[in-house]
């Protein structure tokens, strides 16, 4: 990344909280306003005109392979208090659950959004849609963050792909994002933070694999296309590998309402119970599916996603002009 031709130093102030583990950077100054009339046009103005900015908060040395973040933004119009645009290691997302729960907590701490009641909801728009939000408040602290997500639903199931010298089965779900979804015993993996590098390995192998296969793309909207992330699962815990090759440390919030059309699809989670998805590090969401939608001609379910986020710092970054390594780089 390039230095601004005006030679001045670069600053941009974040707040950072991590939900269950997984951090999110939230971008509170020093950026202009991203423009555009949908949060998905807000989105492709942010990889047009402030790419550089997402790579500073990113890339080392600000950051790491596995930072992750958002740019603040209006909604889309009056019917949402707040819209966001995500980024990682990659670019761009259309939907992060830990993320939304970070952003709301957040939202609430800074009395941006008034906490006047236990319950405190808030809707937020994302790229993938509008989503509606409920903070748990205790004792003036919010307690945890649920939300209802997008409808999601099964684009296909035994897709049929080689990975690793064998040929295994995965399905694909959608949840906001694309994710396939695979039994890590394909593989003879425990879901251990020890074997995370093997799945990053598989992860990024079993995408290629099928994106070379057949196009993943929404059916009713276009620009929601491809496998965002590759879910390894063993009972109810899961190691989710999305982007390049970065690790959820959280249960991953829009893969877990992916893999809920799943488990639904198959009976194998009653209507209204919980799964207490697990994270490859031990944290947890409280899932459920909570009603029954279309998508095109897709059956498709409503879930509910909780969890927690907390506050780990303040920041002001800066880029000096004689800076010699610029916007960074990145080492896994």
């Amino acid at each position: 990344m390039s230095t601004p031709a005006t030679g001045r130093q670069l600053m941009v102030s974040t707040v950072d909280y991590h939900t269950a583990g997984e951090p999110f950077r939230i971008v509170s100054g020093g950026v202009p306003s991203l423009r555009g009339a949908t949060i998905m046009e807000k989105r492709r103005y942010a990889l047009e005109h402030l790419d550089h900015i997402r790579q500073l908060l990113v890339f080392e040395p600000r950051g790491h392979a596995d930072m992750y973040g958002g740019f603040v933004t209006d909604p889309q119009d009056d019917g949402a208090q707040v819209g966001v645009v995500f980024f990682h290691n990659a670019g761009y997302s259309t939907a992060c659950g830990h993320g939304t729960i970070a952003l709301v907590t957040w939202l609430i701490d800074a009395a941006i959004v008034p906490a006047g009641s236990p319950l405190v909801e808030v809707l937020v728009d994302v790229p993938s849609g509008r989503l509606r939000t409920v903070a748990s408040m205790q004792d003036g602290r919010v307690r945890s963050v649920r939300f209802r997500n997008v409808p999601s639903f099964v684009l296909v199931e035994g897709l049929s792909v080689s990975v690793a010298g064998r040929r295994v089965e995965v399905a694909v779900a959608y949840g906001g994002a694309f994710y396939a979804i695979v039994p890590a015993e394909h593989f003879e993996l425990p879901l251990e933070p020890a074997f995370v590098p093997r799945f990053i390995e598989l992860g990024r192998e079993i995408k290629a694999a099928i994106e070379a296969k057949r196009e993943v793309v929404h059916p009713l909207e276009p620009q929601l296309e491809g496998i965002y992330g590759v879910m390894f699962t063993a009972g109810n815990r899961n190691v989710t590998v999305f982007a390049d090759g970065e690790v959820d440390r959280s249960p991953c919030g829009s893969g877990t309402s992916a893999r809920l059309a799943l488990l639904d699809r198959h009976g194998e989670l009653a209507r209204g119970a919980t799964l207490m998805h697990e994270s490859v590090i031990g944290t947890r969401f409280a899932s459920r599916v909570v009603g029954d939608d279309r998508v095109g001609d897709y059956a498709a379910v409503i879930t509910e996603i909780e969890g927690s986020a907390h506050l780990t710092g303040y920041h002001q970054f800066v880029l000096a002009a004689d800076d010699p390594i610029g916007g960074g780089f990145l080492l896994r």
